[in-house]
């Protein structure tokens, strides 16, 4: 949620942070804003809206100022105006913050640092931290341990060390001073923050997107540690003041991985590209020679996961509906007990965590705060805790026991596509791994390994169909209720369906298990409600094709994801989405492909953002 950049080296802040920001705006694009110390003096622009609406805002300001903060905001406290928009000032105006993140206890602060002279000039929670930082430095019992030539700068490290202590609940900071003109200060609890060490200069950013354009070098911050940024280098300390080696790590992805490529939007470039992500996913890890699944990185745990009782999973949102599918999997391929959790659920009841419990966390950044909330629970509970990630470095990845990168590449749109198609393969990969170590034959891994290694070209033909799929989103777009109905491993692939058309179309949709529907949901049926069925052939086949039949008793429009050749379903079925046969363990990665299209089309129609649909935010890093 939201994104900060902050700059400090030989070249104008102004235009980095911009760009910066606009790498960042599929995080959050309620209001945006900067500050940047020019001549002495912090100079603050802000504006509701998008990075556009701040540029023009920014379009008469020469600033001439190497050193500043800047951020795109996801509105939490307070609704998204420009007295909300970020960054916020202390009450003297020589102290500016940039929060990622929810300060749980600011309703108390703001009451203390109110009683103190601090005056507010916003709804924010984050407010309260500048004014804290503020209080601290302006103590007159703080004296310049470091004599002149750095006491401002201990100072203002000081003061934002005793602010950061004070504060319940999460952040990710970046803070600069008029009265120290040459120092950045960051600082991260469960909202991630990355130094970009550059030629001569300094990027600290929520992402690394915002980063890759001037350097492949980072830091990336753990919780509870802060960087003290000047010109002449860098130093990693705690907040209780105690020095943190650094290890600088490589950005993996380069700066082309993040344009559009002749795209009109990110999401249909995401989509458009899964046969290469997936292949990308995919590589190295089926040895068609020895036939066998390699993965390095949970390769010292075999022994682990062969003698585990029990998987557990946890994830939200599409990763929750990949989560789902893993379950089915595990049971069937590897006949392990399986469960998957809302993440946000988890930490909340009083999970049963057995011996030899295999905990799995899945999330496309790596940073969402409801999974990591999970992980640590599990953690506690003496559970082996896995990550499955695409964020290189990211904090789920580095709190985990072991894990797998989806290695997709970044993903920009905030409706997720590739990401799910990727979790899916890891996810059979793994439930495979495991298999072959318990009781599957070498005879049936090779097997499901040729048919895995064929998908992403089947992908490939599944997105020929994208012209017809607009044509049926052009007849009913209009409609502003559906069903999406699947069995087995399908019903997943339905809740996915649905979320798609809700995230970006803003169509109300409900993804249901296709026998479910009898028992209530079938009320809404009418021959204005258009019902997707995600059909292939599988074990299931003849008991959906008797839901396909109840919907035509009752005259609903009958949309089908069906295999190819199967003409059967084209008689009840008003249109029909084909995807290639494959086993029924792996079509979910096929047969969520023609649910995105049909997603993007209805939302494109409609008139919508697609990459940045109302209210969301591609990483969710607040409860």
């Amino acid at each position: 949620m939201c994104g900060i950049v902050a700059y400090l080296g030989d070249k104008k802040a102004k235009p980095i942070l911009v760009e910066g920001l606009k790498r960042l705006e599929y995080r959050g694009y309620d209001s945006a804003g900067l500050a940047v110390i020019d001549h002495g003096r912090l100079q603050l622009v802000r504006s509701a809206g998008r990075i556009s609406d701040l540029e023009s805002c920014l379009a008469e300001q020469e600033l001439e100022g190497s050193l500043g903060i800047a951020h795109t905001r996801w509105a939490t406290h307070g609704a998204a105006t420009t007295e909300n928009a970020h960054p916020h000032l202390d009450h003297t105006g020589k102290i500016a913050i940039v929060h990622n993140g929810i300060i749980e206890n600011f309703a108390t602060l703001k009451k203390w640092l109110i009683s103190k002279g601090c005056t507010f000039r916003s709804e924010t929670d984050s407010e309260v931290i500048a004014n804290l930082i503020s209080l601290f430095y302006y103590d007159e019992s703080q004296s310049d341990q470091a004599g002149p030539d750095r006491g401002l700068e201990i100072r203002l490290e000081t003061a934002v060390r005793l602010a950061l202590r004070e504060l319940d609940g999460t952040y990710g900071i970046a803070v600069v001073s008029s009265e120290v003109p040459d120092v950045l200060i960051a600082a991260r609890r469960g909202s991630p923050m990355v130094v970009g060490l550059g030629d001569g200069e300094f990027i600290v950013a929520s992402d690394a997107a915002a980063i890759v354009k001037h350097t492949t070098q980072a830091i990336y911050l753990g919780d509870n540690e802060m960087v003290v940024v000047t010109r002449d280098g860098y130093r990693t300390i705690t907040i209780e003041n105690d020095p943190v080696a650094a290890k600088i790590e490589q950005i993996e992805y380069s700066l082309d991985r993040l344009e559009l490529d002749g795209y009109a939007h990110y999401m249909a470039k995401e989509i458009f590209e899964q046969p290469q992500t997936l292949a990308d996913c995919l590589k190295g890890r089926l040895d068609q020679t020895s036939g066998q699944v390699v993965l390095g990185g949970i390769a010292s745990l075999s022994r682990e996961l062969v003698r585990a009782h029990r998987i557990g999973i946890a994830a939200c949102g599409t990763a929750w509906h990949a989560g789902l599918v893993g379950e089915y999997l595990f049971e069937q391929l590897a006949q392990l007990p399986a469960e998957v959790d809302y993440a946000s659920e988890f930490r909340y009841r009083n999970p049963i965590i057995e011996q030899d419990t295999v905990f799995i966390v899945i999330s496309q950044s790596g940073e969402t705060l409801d999974t990591l909330a999970a992980l640590q629970e599990a953690k506690e509970r003496g559970a082996l805790v896995l990550g499955i990630v695409n964020s290189v470095g990211s904090t789920i990845a580095r709190q985990t026991d072991a894990g797998i990168y989806l290695h997709v590449g970044p993903e920009i749109g905030v409706a997720s596509t590739k990401a799910f198609t990727g979790q899916l393969a890891v996810l059979t990969m793994l439930a495979l791994y495991i298999a072959r170590r318990r009781r599957m034959s070498q005879q049936m891994l090779e097997h499901y390994i040729r048919a895995l290694r064929r998908i992403p070209e089947q992908i490939s033909t599944v997105l020929e169909q994208s012209e017809y799929i607009h044509q049926v989103a052009q007849e009913y777009h209009q409609r502003e209720n559906w069903l999406f109905l699947g069995r087995g491993y399908q019903f997943p692939v339905a809740l996915e369906g649905a979320l798609k058309l809700k995230e970006i179309s803003y169509i109300h949709a409900e993804g249901l298990p296709a026998a479910e529907m009898k028992h209530g949901p079938i009320a809404l049926i009418t021959p204005e409600m258009p019902v997707v069925f995600v059909a292939p052939k599988s074990s299931q086949y003849d008991k959906v094709m008797g839901n396909v039949e109840e919907v035509k008793a009752r005259g609903g429009i009958i949309i089908a994801v069906a295999t190819e050749g199967d003409e059967t379903i084209r008689d009840y079925a008003d249109h029909v989405f084909t995807v290639p046969d494959t086993l029924e363990e792996l079509q979910p990665m096929l047969t969520v492909i023609p649910l995105q299209l049909l997603a993007y089309h209805a939302a494109l129609i409609r008139g919508h953002d697609v990459d940045k649909p109302r209210n969301l935010a591609k990483s969710v890093t607040v409860e």
